[in-house]
């Protein structure tokens, strides 16, 4: 089936860890040369566009502009200034989600904020999560921008932002709003962006739980790629069948 556009995944799908993939360069130089409008979709918030387009061009050779980059960062301030509850904000995270927050206009406030989001951070502590904790009780709106348990890189697979925010949720007995994949949040938005009708797009990642049931629960095509966080050997056990498959993206045909 021939697709109009294309969302794509970051991590496990165009790299792994600081491993590049080798089929992934090819496969965004065949959609550039064939005109197909694409984005980048990533429930990272460690990094800005900038950030990201930087390291895909300096790391791997993948050359893109930074307006084809949706991060879970721009997703979640999208979703704050429609939810308009105010603008004091508590953040777990790192520089990039940090800063997106605050170029949006947000201000600090680690006492009576209006939102507590919770991204991954590799800097955590223990009295983050105090302060996160206590202000949520205290009636602070929870916002886990992506539900991702684990991080596929070279090293194997790592704690994600899901498995911090998960001892939150646990300890404040309130259940976040999740921004990232596989939630409609995100999903909309970026579909909004690339100006297409879902039945005209396809989901590209390799992680089943958060790439493709993005697709799954929000009427989109998806081709699951197994390179990063699903095994092949999990494939026919899954629930409901990714649209397609492929061992690389060599594999695909356009």
């Amino acid at each position: 089936m021939s697709y109009k556009g294309y969302l794509i995944d970051l991590d496990g799908t165009m790299y792994l860890g600081s491993a590049a993939i080798p089929a992934a360069k090819p496969f965004v130089e065949a959609l550039q040369a064939r005109e197909i409008p694409y984005l980048f979709v990533t429930n990272n918030t460690t990094k800005s566009p900038a950030d990201v387009q930087a390291r895909l061009s300096e790391s791997f050779d993948i050359h893109v502009p930074a307006a084809s980059i949706y991060t879970a960062t721009l997703a979640t301030v999208d979703y704050m200034n429609d939810k308009a509850l105010g603008k004091k904000v508590y953040v777990i995270g790192e520089s990039g989600l940090k800063q997106g927050i605050k170029d949006a206009g947000y201000v600090w406030d680690e006492e009576n904020p209006d939102y507590v989001v919770v991204g991954l951070d590799s800097n955590l502590t223990y009295e983050k999560l105090a302060i996160a904790t206590l202000a949520i009780r205290n009636g602070a709106h929870f916002i886990g921008t992506n539900p991702d348990k684990n991080i596929p890189t070279q090293r194997g697979l790592v704690p994600g932002a899901g498995s911090l925010i998960a001892s939150i949720e646990m300890a404040t007995q309130v259940k976040p709003v999740f921004i990232g994949k596989p939630e409609a949040i995100i999903m909309n938005s970026s579909v909004k962006t690339l100006g297409l009708a879902k039945e005209d797009v396809i989901m590209v990642g390799d992680n089943y739980e958060t790439d493709i049931q993005a697709g799954i629960r929000n009427g989109i095509d998806t081709l699951l790629v197994l390179t990063g966080f699903t095994p092949e050997d999990k494939v026919a056990s899954l629930p409901v069948a990714p649209t397609h498959v492929v061992n690389t993206l060599d594999e695909w045909v356009f």
